[in-house]
């Protein structure tokens, strides 16, 4: 779960709402500088599903003592995240293998630089368990991808890691839209056709629903998305009083409005 703060409140985003707009953004995404996307309808499912573990979570969500609310997805305790995560590349093979391969890199990217320094020995062993079993898991899907002539010329090291990298930037990008943005942001490689560029996201006029992104990314002349969260009027005392509210608590569209500087 993540927060916006708006004029109206404290507004709840569900993760996989959030992918969403990361499914949408790569759905619009490509254009001769920037490049396409290859296998194309693959890679937008795994942008949009990158946080498929997050569902189940998402229906009970766990109660933060500290601030009253549900955790937000930087707040969680190690060993909740790491089961999230477990679950995630399961889930979505169900949609294919490259989208699982997809969720799986997203989920091992999470703890690549990881710093042990502040957990304790038993988080950063799970930490590491969760490390060794994913990259096995990639690495079997990646050589069934590589036996079958539809998918041979996706799983090269570069086209992986490219793609890795767009669902990540993607995951970014939607990340600062959905969290509101207030002012100019800079989000740094993000792959084109031929190497790599960075991005200026500017809120027009202190607008965040309608903000410039320069160098242009898209196909078309401009972009909606969109995605619903929930408004928090109140703190809670417990776990169950939280999740009964957020139960009946009322529903808002968001829509940002994206186009060239």
């Amino acid at each position: 779960m993540l927060y916006r703060k708006d004029p109206e409140g404290l507004l709840a985003i569900a993760q996989p709402a959030h992918a969403w707009v990361s499914g949408q953004l790569a759905r619009a995404w490509g254009n001769e500088y920037f490049g396409n996307l290859a296998p194309r309808e693959d890679v937008c499912m795994g942008a949009e599903q990158h946080d498929i573990g997050w569902f189940s979570w998402e229906k009970m969500p766990t109660f933060n003592p500290k601030t009253g609310l549900p955790h937000s997805f930087t707040e969680l305790p190690r060993k909740i995240h790491i089961d999230i995560w477990s679950g995630a590349a399961r889930l979505a093979i169900a949609l294919g293998r490259y989208p699982a391969l997809l969720a799986s890199l997203h989920g091992t990217r999470l703890y690549e630089h990881y710093d042990a320094t502040h957990d304790s020995p038993e988080d950063a062993q799970l930490v590491q368990k969760f490390l060794v079993r994913e990259q096995a898991f990639q690495k079997e899907l990646i050589a069934t991808l590589r036996n079958d002539p539809d998918y041979a010329a996706y799983t090269t090291p570069e086209a992986i890691a490219r793609n890795q990298q767009l669902v990540a930037i993607w995951d970014g990008l939607s990340l600062i839209l959905c969290m509101r943005l207030l002012k100019e942001r800079l989000v740094e490689k993000v792959p084109t056709a031929n190497g790599e560029t960075t991005l200026k996201l500017t809120p027009l006029n202190g607008d965040p629903t309608r903000v410039s992104v320069n160098p242009w990314p898209f196909a078309k002349e401009t972009v909606t998305l969109v995605c619903e969260g929930r408004y928090l009027s109140e703190t809670f005392a417990d776990e169950e009083t939280m999740r009964n509210a957020i139960a009946i608590a009322p529903w808002t569209t968001i829509k940002t409005h994206l186009s060239p500087e």
